[in-house]
């Protein structure tokens, strides 16, 4: 069974990042901030539509704060959705505001409401993580989603990512008629594989959506990680493999009971060539990062030793051995896969 460190690490952003997210349009300044935020005068608890404590609670703001914070947090809005055009802004209020105090990231959450027809949308308010950007920049470019973010200082703002919760997909969806058992046994070999290739951990079944989208003919699903603070932090390389949480285990046992290894192996296959091709297409934002990630601290010492030595191992490859930070070991992790798929890397060259 893994074992997640109860308590990751913070770690800051350092100059080359900084100047990484400044190249890429990753930072803009934002007219509140993470701190700002933190001064709420009360919270009550949230409860779900069933009753049911979420563990979050609504905070309020004394009444000489509120118009000013709503009025930010708008602009924060506009600046994530349509670059700063505050024209969006006329007809959007903040609708409620979400403190999550348990984890690592300790996340704001804000609903914003179209004041015509009700409609909302979120976005979160989080205290920058140097990890956490990692993962998503690497999410961005390595996966099929495309991720919105604004950092500034030690904030960072994040769009929502729309789904449902593995946890509760699990629990209502899996005996679900309409549910199209191949294609989400697919997907979850797929889901499985990228987060091993970029060496994203601690995919338990709440740290992950599923999204669901009708086609003409079926129904077509994709599993988006939502929670990226474990990106290369761990030392078991297992905590890169979502199949080995037990919470995910009603899922791995139908995928065993529907796909046969030869087929597991193909899927894994077409995600590595997938994966393959987008680093081809951003080798050079890619190429910017990894030189970033390499000279940096992300985790303990002890860990790097464990995972350079368990991926060694795992792909009877010394070359990991060589690595002095998590940086190099993905790196690593990346040339491998590149070296198995070289055909499609010499396509239109």
């Amino acid at each position: 069974m893994n074992t997640i460190s109860k308590k990751k690490e913070h770690y800051k952003i350092q100059p080359p990042l900084r100047k990484y997210l400044r190249n890429y349009s990753r930072e803009n300044k934002l007219p509140i901030t993470y701190s700002d935020l933190n001064h709420y005068e009360n919270s009550i608890p949230l409860y779900d539509k069933a009753g049911k404590d979420t563990l979050w609670e609504t905070v309020f703001f004394g009444q000489s704060e509120m118009d000013e914070v709503n009025s930010n947090l708008c602009k924060v809005y506009s600046l994530l959705k349509t670059e700063g055009d505050v024209t969006v802004m006329e007809h959007l209020f903040v609708d409620r505001i979400d403190f999550c105090p348990f984890g690592n990231s300790k996340p704001f959450r804000v609903r914003i409401t179209n004041k015509f027809n009700d409609n909302y949308d979120y976005f979160y308010v989080k205290k920058a993580d140097a990890s956490r950007i990692y993962g998503l920049e690497l999410e961005h470019i390595l996966s099929p989603n495309r991720i919105s973010y604004i950092v500034h200082g030690d904030t960072i703002i994040e769009d929502h990512i729309a789904g449902i919760p593995g946890d509760v997909f699990i629990q209502n969806w899996m005996d679900d008629p309409q549910l199209n058992r191949i294609r989400l046994a697919k997907e979850f070999v797929k889901f499985n594989e990228r987060c091993f290739v970029r060496l994203l951990g601690d995919m338990r079944s709440y740290n992950y959506v599923v999204d669901i989208t009708p086609d003409f003919d079926d129904i077509q699903y994709r599993i988006r990680a939502i929670d990226f603070d474990q990106q290369t932090y761990e030392g078991n390389k297992s905590m890169y493999l979502p199949q080995f949480f037990k919470d995910n285990n009603p899922i791995v046992e139908f995928c065993m009971e529907l796909l046969n290894p030869e087929t597991i192996r193909q899927y894994q296959k077409e995600e590595r060539a997938m994966i393959a091709n987008r680093i081809k297409v951003s080798r050079y934002r890619l190429k910017d990062l990894s030189d970033c990630m390499e000279n940096e601290v992300l985790s303990k010492p002890e860990k790097v030793e464990q995972l350079k030595s368990e991926l060694a191992e795992h792909f009877e490859d010394a070359s990991f051995l060589e690595c002095e930070s998590m940086g190099e070991i993905l790196r690593t992790r990346l040339f491998i896969l590149l070296y198995n798929n070289k055909e499609i890397l010499m396509e239109g060259i």
